[in-house]
């Protein structure tokens, strides 16, 4: 795109092609959305979005990513890439910063579509946006969360070389949960696939560099 490169970056792996979304790429998103995200009576998000009502949920899902991209500032962004497999949108791949250029930290959360979970996607899909994050971007350090009793998510984060970071207590539909901080130094994180980045540098100045 001419007048904003950064919506031609891609980020591939053997099975993964990561963008920022298209229209029809959101349209798709929110179908994965309304199938499932997690298993019934098990919230594995801080905020519980996917509760919300079939028709909100869709609309919601789509307006939460243009917002994200319409909020995009070199100083405070969040790329919140779609997850592309064998031609197919599967789930979402978030990784952000504020103040990137000095603090050279990035937080990253995903989710994906109950029918492509537990193929080890998961863990590609993190470690392609750590790889855009330390090979591409030069940050330093990556954080995560996931709550105590989520254990898939805290073993996609043990496969890429986070450590335990503390833990936090949080109140979520009204019941006490425990939230693992999670931290990866860019010298200890294993990328177990190999990544390539594709449109960077046209867009180097959107992420503050």
């Amino acid at each position: 795109m001419r007048h904003w490169p950064l919506l031609d970056l891609r980020i591939t792996t053997p099975r993964l092609e990561l963008r920022l979304p298209s229209l029809a790429d959101l349209d798709e998103l929110a179908d994965r959305a309304l199938e499932g995200v997690h298993e019934p009576g098990f919230m594995p998000f801080l905020q519980p979005w996917t509760e919300a009502p079939a028709d909100q949920l869709s609309r919601n899902t789509i307006k939460h990513h243009l917002g994200m991209l319409a909020a995009w500032q070199p100083e405070e962004w969040r790329a919140n890439f779609v997850v592309v497999h064998d031609g197919q949108v599967i789930g979402s791949q978030g990784i952000g910063a504020m103040d990137f250029a000095t603090s050279r930290e990035v937080s990253t959360g995903s989710w994906l579509g109950r029918a492509w979970q537990g193929k080890g996607l998961g863990t590609e899909m993190r470690a392609a946006v750590l790889s855009l994050a330390f090979a591409g971007l030069d940050a330093e350090t990556a954080t995560s969360l996931a709550f105590v009793d989520n254990p898939a998510s805290l073993a996609v984060s043990r496969k890429l070389g986070y450590q335990p970071d503390g833990i936090t207590t949080r109140v979520v539909q009204g019941r006490r949960r425990i939230d693992q901080r999670l931290r990866v130094d860019r010298h200890d994180f294993v990328c177990p696939v190999p990544v390539e980045l594709h449109g960077l540098d046209a867009c180097l100045s959107d992420f503050g560099l």
